[in-house]
């Protein structure tokens, strides 16, 4: 049905030809299809079994063309009830496929992946395939290259322009990687929400709530080793999981990642951790009160912490503690 909208096909011209001249017959559409008079009828005859076209003189065989925006509208309705069939054959076939592995000792809703390039191929998809959210536990080994890490950083950005969100968990260690370090500023820069956790559990990626992700270290061979989860009460406890260390996990900033405190900076975020206020860190370093505000307001933003506390674990994980 989409090609009667298509001016290049047989079925497009002659619709065209009706839209432009009212009431036409078939010679005159045959000279301005460019097709003979039995060709014209017979795509005649099926445009009016679809309802686009109606005859309305029979004796002097003019025809008349429905109007453009409800044969559009006809094309959509129809387009999106071959959907909802291909999803609905799409789901009992799915249904099919997961009850006859269940015999087999298998999880239906897991698959392995251990080819290193259908690894990152699978996390290309699932930042693809996903709408609203990405969620990310992002830890060692860091297996892709500079060119890979560049390649994410260009799918990312697209991805967060068409309104998906980014929350990332990364290792503390990241911020000392010479490849993952300067990626993660980028892209907390570009509108990530990033928070770091000392040594997480596992490398994780979920897309929505439709598809996630763990890689691990092989057991048998050099490399890694991927398994795709499909929905599932495994993925929704991974989902858990994600919540649950993002809550225990300091919030990160694109400032702090390159930050080197000198001896003052040191002692203030010293005094910060133990819980000294500012008049108290101004006396014991006989420094005035706005030095003070000032470094720890800093202090607090390259960290991105939002609180001192936050700032003092921070610090520690990044051993300036």
């Amino acid at each position: 049905m989409y090609d009667v909208l298509d001016p290049d096909s047989e079925r497009g011209r002659v619709y065209h030809g009706l839209v432009t001249r009212p009431r036409a017959r078939v010679p005159e559409l045959a000279a301005t299809a460019g097709l003979d008079e039995a060709a014209v009828l017979a795509v005649l005859g099926e445009l009016a079994d679809e309802g686009i076209v109606v005859t309305c003189d029979r004796r002097s065989l003019a025809w008349e063309a429905l109007p453009p925006g409800q044969v559009v509208e006809a094309v959509l309705q129809r387009d999106s009830v071959r959907r909802a069939d291909a999803r609905r054959a799409g789901a009992e076939l799915d249904r099919i496929y997961r009850l006859a592995r269940r015999g087999t000792g298998g999880y239906g809703a897991l698959e392995v992946v251990e080819d290193p390039a259908e690894v990152l191929a699978a996390s290309r998809r699932i930042q693809l395939a996903a709408r609203h959210r990405l969620r990310v536990i992002d830890v060692p080994p860091y297996s892709g290259s500079p060119a890979h890490y560049l390649d994410q950083e260009v799918l990312q950005r697209q991805r967060m322009a068409a309104g998906v969100a980014y929350r990332t968990i990364y290792g503390g260690c990241a911020f000392d990687d010479p490849v993952a370090g300067p990626n993660m500023a980028r892209m907390i820069e570009a509108g990530e929400q990033a928070r770091t956790l000392d040594e997480p559990p596992l490398k994780l990626a979920i897309g929505d709530d439709e598809l996630a992700i763990v890689t691990l270290p092989a057991d048998d061979h050099a490399g890694v080793v991927s398994l795709l989860i499909r929905p599932s009460g495994l993925l929704r406890a991974l989902a858990a999981v994600f919540e649950t260390l993002w809550r225990l996990a300091v919030p990160a900033s694109a400032a702090g990642t390159g930050l080197h405190l000198d001896d003052r900076d040191r002692r203030i975020l010293t005094l910060m951790a133990s819980g000294a206020t500012d008049d108290a860190i101004a006396r014991r370093l006989g420094l005035g009160r706005r030095t003070v505000v000032r470094r720890v307001s800093a202090l607090l933003t390259h960290l991105g912490a939002s609180n001192r506390f936050q700032a003092g674990v921070q610090a520690a994980r990044r051993g300036w503690l």
